[in-house]
């Protein structure tokens, strides 16, 4: 109940600020796909939808280098882009996803996760979601979307591995 309550807060809060701005919502894959999935059906304008998929764990508990598995294939040159992602950890790979759409000519970025961990391992000081569902303590939490070594997106609740 806590975490469709978050959903239907965040669908409310992008309704009032982007109805109006024609944007195009990527859904990070695959952690993203639960929330975008549940959020999209909050939204209550016309817009596009479509994904991209970058990724720094490839099914492992730390991550790398970032990975482009499917770079976007929507143009989104002089939109708004809302990106939706599961969580926002450390931001190396929401970073690099922000950075990629402003060069690539997006006229403004805007992002939403389930999730903000809450510490002080950001990747750049001044990055946070303009959209949060709910903060979350630090620690390793798989299910609705985030995956433990590749398992569990499909759990329906949100669950922290024991001793991480």
């Amino acid at each position: 109940a806590e975490v469709d309550a978050a959903i239907a807060r965040v669908g409310a809060q992008i309704n009032a600020e982007l109805a109006d701005r024609n944007p195009v919502v990527f859904c990070v894959m695959n952690g993203g796909l639960i929330f975008s999935g549940k959020l999209l059906t909050h939204l209550n304008f016309p817009l596009e939808a479509s994904y991209l998929h970058a990724t720094r764990y490839r099914n492992e508990t730390t991550g790398g280098d970032l990975f482009w598995k499917a770079k976007p294939e929507v143009s989104f040159i002089d939109r708004d882009v809302l990106i939706i992602d599961d969580i926002l950890d450390e931001g190396h790979t929401l970073g690099a996803i922000i950075d990629f759409c402003k060069h690539a000519g997006a006229r403004a970025v805007h992002t939403a996760v389930l999730i903000d961990k809450d510490h002080d391992r950001k990747a750049r000081p001044d990055l946070k979601a303009d959209y949060v569902g709910l903060p979350c303590i630090d620690r390793y939490i798989f299910g609705f979307g985030m995956d433990y070594k590749g398992y569990w997106r499909n759990a329906a609740g949100i669950y922290a591995v024991k001793g991480m």
